[in-house]
């Protein structure tokens, strides 16, 4: 499924495209047995954001993923077009990157750490962009695909609740505070 995409830019078309969660599944790589979270699926019903992540949302290896500044993972639906032709693939679907909300109107560099943004009825906060594990690779089928990804910098970001709030595909997103030092997402890969 090829996203539709709003090419309009600004704060106006933010918007939560997809709500993605998973749950535990169990991989094969290098010959162990090894679990993640990162198979993403769309859901169709409100899910709680809280401080820690996504309820119904399965984050498996909480030294490396999770915890409050790594709540909820978000990856723009801009990039996805760019993937599909950069890959040659046409299967990518939300979610298929690990993350919890695809968006519109979030690029990386137009978002600033300490932004805040209000979706659905949570209020969240940009802490930190998002340097992927090796699952990734396994996820996307080539494990090369995690450096070309970094490389890209088109690596989505994470989000942490500041109030916790049910949340839905179809959500607008308004931007309640922009940080004044305005360091971007994109910004950061460049240090």
């Amino acid at each position: 499924m090829m996203l539709a995409v709003d090419k309009r830019s600004g704060d106006a078309f933010l918007k939560l495209v997809s709500l993605n969660i998973s749950d535990l599944t169990k991989v094969e790589y290098r010959g162990q047995t090894v679990g993640t979270g990162i198979f993403k699926k769309p859901v169709d019903h409100a899910v709680r954001a809280t401080r820690l992540t996504l309820k119904g949302d399965r984050q498996v290896d909480l030294r490396y993923h999770g915890g409050e500044h790594k709540a909820i993972y978000v990856y723009p639906s801009e990039h996805y077009e760019t993937w599909a032709t950069e890959l040659d693939r046409d299967d990518l679907e939300p979610g298929c990157f690990g993350e919890n909300f695809t968006t519109e109107g979030l690029r990386e560099t137009d978002v600033h750490i300490g932004d805040q943004f209000r979706i659905g009825e949570a209020l969240v906060e940009v802490t930190q962009p998002r340097v992927p594990c090796f699952k990734l690779g396994i996820a996307m089928g080539d494990p090369r695909f995690v450096r070309f990804f970094l490389e890209s910098e088109r690596s989505g970001f994470y989000l942490r609740a500041l109030e916790e709030g049910d949340v839905k595909a179809g959500d607008s997103i308004e931007r309640t505070f922009t940080h004044p030092e305005a360091v971007t997402i994109q910004y950061i890969h460049h240090l």
